[in-house]
């Protein structure tokens, strides 16, 4: 399964991924079902979550039920237990909308809900990060996860994300960080694939962040939200399991 999964994320174009993988996840969901691990998205309890990773193999990563990856599952169950994200009225933006909350997002009657990409086949809104479209101070919450790190001007980007949102309002920017360095590690001259892969672990990242992705976001005028940074650390390792979660994950929630 893991081999598919890699020859295809490696193949095919990331709008054709996002078609195919509606296609193919509700057969191998039926096949997966079980108790061991529980999917707080989707609600689904499976044998096991499956393998993924574009170059390291991460082992109980994706939820064959509704497609989310450990840090999914970890910002749903915060926002859950933590915040009032669902249950308050809210003007929402999405950048790159997850195929594991776009549906369910749509629903809640509380959001008005746009989403925005400059490439996705989900998205409502054509754009790019660093020419936000929008009028200051239009949005309650702003959602952009992992691609911050494919964006060369990301201060640029984090900005026009504070213009956007208003004064008070969430912001979800989650991006992988290696917390064993303290430094951003990027280069604009590193253009080949195979070097960004080896590098900033995917061919088309241009950095890997490091824990000062948080003073990066303060710098663009953010207040950092310390108690979800830490939600993940503070979980038990029964839950961690279970849910499928990487320990030494951070939850990059910040307010305006």
């Amino acid at each position: 399964m893991y081999r598919i999964i890699k020859i295809a994320l490696k193949i095919f174009p990331r709008p054709l991924l996002i078609k195919l993988s509606l296609l193919v996840h509700k057969a191998v969901a039926f096949f997966m079902r079980g108790s061991n691990v529980h999917c707080p998205v989707c609600g689904g309890y499976f044998r096991k979550f499956l393998p993924y990773g574009y170059v390291n193999k991460r082992q109980n990563a994706l939820c064959p039920g509704c497609l989310s990856l450990e840090r999914h599952r970890a910002l749903w169950l915060y926002l859950k237990d933590n915040t009032e994200f669902f249950s308050k009225e809210a003007n929402v933006l999405h950048i790159a909308p997850e195929q594991c909350f776009i549906k369910r997002f749509r629903k809640n009657k509380n959001f008005t809900y746009t989403t925005g990409d400059i490439e996705s086949p989900l998205a409502d809104v054509k754009m790019d990060v660093c020419r936000n479209p929008f009028p200051d101070n239009s949005f309650d919450i702003v959602i952009c996860n992992h691609v911050l790190e494919h964006v060369h001007n990301d201060y640029l980007a984090m900005q026009e994300f504070y213009r956007v949102l208003k004064p008070g309002g969430m912001g979800i920017f989650q991006v992988p960080i290696k917390i064993d360095i303290d430094k951003t590690d990027e280069d604009s001259s590193v253009v080949d694939s195979k070097e960004r892969e080896k590098r900033f672990g995917q061919y088309d990242h241009v950095r890997y962040y490091g824990i000062d992705y948080f003073v990066r976001l303060k710098n663009a005028g953010f207040e950092i939200d310390e108690k979800a940074k830490l939600f993940i650390e503070n979980m038990s390792d029964k839950d961690i399991l279970h849910f499928g979660i990487i320990k030494d994950d951070l939850l990059p929630i910040v307010k305006k």
